[in-house]
């Protein structure tokens, strides 16, 4: 249904299926406070449902459920269909990545009495967000013989929390002059860690708060260099009104598109054409690097796929890519009430929570720049899927044409000449360190994935 409340439609059976769907969501969302952990939490789920690991196949035929993982940080999950791939697939794409804070490479420091970790955001955050909450530490570090530590300090009951302090209010008169993006300074978004000194010599914070890694992960400072540790909100992901109809996390950019992209693979069939959820890193600094959407690796599945069921042919991995259908899964802003000024409000191109799921024909900002520009025919036929299996969708763009914009990996998939149309969830908050979701978003977008999977 186009462009109505999803609510309405549900009865009591079907209600009791959306609010359980968001209590797994929920759980995923908490435990996944990174890409890496998305992609360890992905593959327990992906075994449980009967997917194997393609790189220790000999054989991959029809109706076999494999996944690719690359560098801990993306995933790509197959259900192969009974077609040849060079027909096309059906692909599901979200990122896993969200913005946060990383620490530097050297981060540990002391300042009067204070030892302090050193950081440099990631993605497009508002900075102020990020001081006065309670904050989680998660990462690896890599030790030179070898051996990786996971680090997790902040979400279990028994661990402390860290943070980034504020001005007080009463010596804030020079502060609270400053535009918003300047109130609190990159370089300001330094996490305390720590205050007592060393009870070897009574004076180093800083050699305290090394002590106590030692002690507890076995690593020396000097290992900061190989370390990826990413500072995180702390705290479970919660329901979210009196009436529970939200959920409010850190993450749904884009975890949300991803956990409901993951469960619609999951729970396909074999079919006709080859179904496929793939997940990808570094989307919010641009889809660069080896784990970004812009990497081989995407590719690189389908070429093995390619040479495991047909025999290896370029031409045949060319065909594959341009003959595919795709939902780029990635969140549109939702409309608040708060904040009409930034949206188009004389017409239907808004994105509300609550009426299901988002369809973006383009996105970028100012002019299209940088958008995926989705053909009507394409389009057409996604529209007629969604009819078809009773899915509530609505389309929309990313605010009023001059205020902004945003992209997301539909392009570098468009780039291979594929049809590509952006489907996500609507969200409150985008990057901030609490998003908001509707739940009945969530079980749409799930449906919406499901039904396209099987799109002929």
């Amino acid at each position: 249904m186009y462009n109505k409340n999803a609510w309405s439609k549900y009865d009591e059976n079907q209600l009791k299926e959306v609010f359980e769907f968001a209590e797994q969501y929920k759980q995923f969302l908490t435990f996944g406070k990174t890409e890496r952990r998305v992609v360890t939490e992905t593959i327990k789920i992906a075994e449980e449902h009967g997917f194997k690991d393609a790189s220790k196949l000999d054989k991959i035929a029809y109706g076999d459920k494999v996944y690719f993982v690359n560098k801990n940080k993306n995933i790509a999950l197959y259900v192969i269909g009974k077609q040849s791939l060079t027909k096309g697939l059906n692909i599901l794409g979200a990122h896993i990545d969200s913005p946060r804070l990383d620490l530097k490479q050297s981060p540990l420091y002391e300042s009067k009495g204070f030892a302090l970790l050193d950081t440099h955001y990631y993605g497009g955050v508002k900075k102020y967000q990020w001081v006065t909450i309670p904050l989680a530490l998660y990462g690896v570090v890599c030790k030179k013989d070898g051996t990786v530590i996971d680090i997790a300090i902040g979400d279990d009951e028994n661990d402390p929390v860290v943070g980034i302090s504020d001005l007080l209010i009463h010596l804030s008169a020079d502060q609270l002059t400053k535009p918003a993006s300047k109130v609190i300074e990159g370089e300001n978004l330094d996490v305390t860690c720590g205050s007592i000194p060393s009870l070897e010599d009574n004076k180093s914070v800083k050699a305290n708060i090394l002590k106590l890694l030692k002690d507890k992960y076995d690593f020396e400072e000097e290992d900061f260099l190989s370390a990826e540790i990413e500072v995180v909100p702390a705290g479970k992901s919660r329901d979210y009104g009196l009436d529970r109809s939200m959920v409010a996390g850190y993450g749904h950019d884009d975890r949300c598109c991803a956990y409901t992209s993951l469960r619609a693979i999951l729970d396909m069939e074999p079919g006709e054409r080859t179904g496929c959820c793939i997940l990808v890193d570094k989307e919010e600094i641009g889809s660069v690097g080896a784990t970004g959407a812009q990497s081989m690796f995407f590719e690189n599945t389908i070429a093995y796929l390619i040479d495991k069921l047909e025999g290896y042919n370029d031409l045949k991995i060319r065909l594959a890519l341009e003959n595919s259908y795709m939902l780029s899964s990635d969140v549109s802003a939702g409309y608040d009430p708060l904040f009409p000024c930034v949206m188009d409000t004389r017409s239907n191109n808004n994105a509300y929570l609550g009426n299901g799921i988002c369809f973006n024909k383009y996105t970028g900002s100012r002019g299209k720049s940088g958008s995926n520009d989705c053909m009507p025919e394409y389009f057409a036929k996604v529209r007629k899927c969604m009819d078809d299996n009773d899915v509530n969708y609505q389309t929309c763009e990313l605010g009023k044409v001059d205020q902004g914009g945003g992209g997301t990996i539909a392009y570098i998939l468009g780039n291979k000449n594929m049809n590509v149309v952006d489907a996500g969830l609507a969200v409150l908050n985008m990057h901030a360190p609490m998003e908001i979701v509707s739940k009945a978003d969530l079980f749409e977008a799930y449906r919406c994935y499901q039904s396209f999977l099987l799109i002929k």
